[in-house]
């Protein structure tokens, strides 16, 4: 059992007999009465987003969630197969639980998978990646009076501004967080 007091974002519960994943929350204390965690919670099966006020000090059933390091193999279109490294099983993941986690993912690439009863919830990523820029204009000779961006498409199709030295074929720095360049690789 955890209490309010213990909510973090990514946290998952189980809420109305079903997991959910803690997207935000935030402490209110209003007037005489007690303390007050609103709260937006993802569902797990659905990817639905539902609001929710618990009251201070109120118990949850926290899921007990474990990490498997998994290799990222292929997409089918309709989901995506990650192989576990201990007994080489490969585990279709949907959409729906990995969002938008896979403009960072690459083949071949060891990710955490978080798993409640063996079935995948959520994924790890390190805060930053390296990618491979595919498409981008050149950039204009002269123009580096100011920080001057241009838009630049990655291997996984992730569009993100780089500076203007940047060109094809460089690696860059990718926060995984926010989707922004950090540096080149």
């Amino acid at each position: 059992m955890a209490s309010t007091s213990d909510f973090r974002t990514g946290m998952v519960i189980i809420y109305n007999d079903e997991l959910y994943k803690i997207v935000e929350y935030q402490h209110a204390k209003v007037g005489r009465g007690g303390a007050l965690v609103k709260t937006k919670l993802k569902s797990i099966a659905t990817g639905k987003v539902v609001t929710n006020t618990f009251r201070g000090g109120e118990k949850v059933v926290e899921a007990r969630i474990e990490a498997k390091e998994m290799e990222y193999l292929y997409s089918d279109g309709l989901n995506y197969y990650f192989m576990d490294n201990e007994t080489y099983e490969q585990i279709p993941i949907s959409d729906n639980i990995i969002g938008d986690n896979m403009n960072f993912i690459k083949e071949n690439q060891i990710v955490k998978v978080l798993t409640y009863k063996d079935d995948p919830v959520d994924m790890e990523l390190p805060t930053s990646v390296v990618l491979k820029i595919k498409e981008s204009d050149p950039g204009v000779k002269g123009d580096t009076a100011t920080s001057v961006t241009k838009p630049a498409t990655l291997e996984t199709g992730l569009v993100v501004d780089v500076p203007i030295f940047v060109n094809v074929d460089d690696e860059i720095k990718v926060d995984t967080r926010d989707g922004k360049y950090i540096s080149r690789a």
